[in-house]
């Protein structure tokens, strides 16, 4: 084993000893890596595996409305990150950084990868119970943590983590509450919230001064360019370093490149201090009544609403209207809340944005990432429809 390797942990257990096709995988991943050998990760068990070339990294994504593509990348192009974030940020021998997620969890990836880069220690603690994790981190003294909102949200439980110096949360943003009460969990962490994709890699991340709202200014080396904007809304261009080199699988028709630009159809705003807004993808975008309207929008004022509850807002077609909202939220029925919900959105976004119907749903469908499975709501809703179940309470 290199030294590497020895200060690799998979479930809690020392890597050179550890089982399973996990363990496993990040022994391969580690081996091809020192290699330089191109490798992909994939979304189950082999999870790692050898690829023809070298110098690449290829991932897979299943956004929560899109089939699953692989994403192929440059060693390079996280290289780059790595140095970037080891200067803002420190990263060196003396942490010991944690993931929670699968390795095929780009964000879980992303965070061994760069542990291993800055030559930290590495938790790996996929496989793990809730409460089992939470005790690893504090026996271990994790200092680095990459992790979404509801691996946040789901991890604390009145507990402390006093060793964590560093937060980095992706894949969502944190709603006020949970960012509170993580806080108090983490009161010791620099929270760095970061906005991108698994083209992109880090587009934004936010600062000690970003609104309620922001995800941040552009990260070190990124270029951000709003074009045709509509309101202020158009859509998000990026030039960066981090940019992946293509598809090795599949397809997005929202992916699309101009010279050195690339979007991948978000739609947003900048401020004048270079504060990015962003109101939703291109292909979620809908119209009611002859307004543009942005279902991500409702869900982030929902999410502030629901204390840490799943939530997502989907759009259905009306002949009247152009299209008609259905909120999903995780829970049992509950009529008081939703009048209060209500009250909500059309207190902060206007009348015309309120959903028309609430649903409530326990389980709640979810991607292994924990994001909405967009695309079973979708189902459920039109299930709705052809049973007549779609009345509301109308706005």
């Amino acid at each position: 084993m290199s030294a590497t390797r020895d200060r690799v942990f998979c479930a809690g257990v020392a890597l050179e000893t550890a089982d399973g096709d996990m363990a496993d995988a990040l022994r391969r991943l580690i081996a091809l890596r020192e290699q330089g050998t191109t490798f992909r990760v994939q979304n189950r068990a082999p999870w790692v595996l050898e690829q023809p070339g070298t110098g690449h990294i290829e991932c897979m994504t299943s956004g929560s409305s899109g089939q699953p593509k692989v994403i192929r990348r440059s060693f390079a192009s996280w290289r780059d990150g790595f140095d970037v974030n080891r200067r803002l940020f420190g990263l060196g021998p003396e942490d010991r950084v944690a993931v929670f997620g699968t390795l095929g969890h780009s964000l879980a990836l992303y965070g061994v990868m760069e542990g291993l880069h800055a030559g930290a220690g590495v938790e790996f603690l996929a496989g793990l119970r809730l409460d089992h994790q939470a005790a690893r981190l504090r026996a271990a003294r994790a200092s680095v943590l990459y992790a979404t909102p509801t691996q946040i949200r789901v991890l604390m439980d009145g507990q402390a983590f006093p060793d964590v110096r560093l937060i980095l949360c992706g894949g969502g943003a944190l709603d006020k509450e949970t960012l509170a009460r993580a806080r108090a969990a983490f009161a010791n962490a620099l929270f760095r919230e970061f906005y991108g994709a698994s083209e992109t890699s880090f587009i934004t991340m936010s600062d000690d001064a970003t609104p309620q709202g922001s995800v941040g200014r552009a990260y070190p080396g990124v270029e951000i360019e709003i074009r045709k904007p509509h309101d202020g809304v158009g859509e998000v261009w990026v030039k960066s370093p981090y940019l992946f080199e293509g598809y090795a699988q599949g397809e997005s028709a929202e992916t699309r490149r101009e010279g050195a630009f690339l979007t991948v159809g978000e739609l947003g705003r900048c401020d004048e201090a270079g504060y990015l807004w962003l109101a939703g993808r291109r292909s979620r975008m809908v119209t009611i009544a002859d307004r543009n309207v942005y279902p991500e929008e409702i869900e982030k004022v929902l999410a502030d609403a629901l204390s840490g509850r799943s939530c997502a807002v989907v759009a259905f077609d009306d002949p009247l209207r152009g299209h008609r909202l259905c909120a999903f939220i995780e829970g049992a029925e509950d009529s008081e809340l939703e009048r209060h919900l209500r009250q909500v959105v059309r207190d902060k976004l206007g009348r015309e944005m309120v959903p028309r119907r609430f649903r409530f749903l326990t389980p709640f469908p979810a991607l292994p990432t924990g994001k909405p499975d967009l695309r079973e709501l979708m189902r459920m809703g039109h299930a709705d429809q052809a049973t007549g179940k779609v009345e509301g309470q109308g706005i």
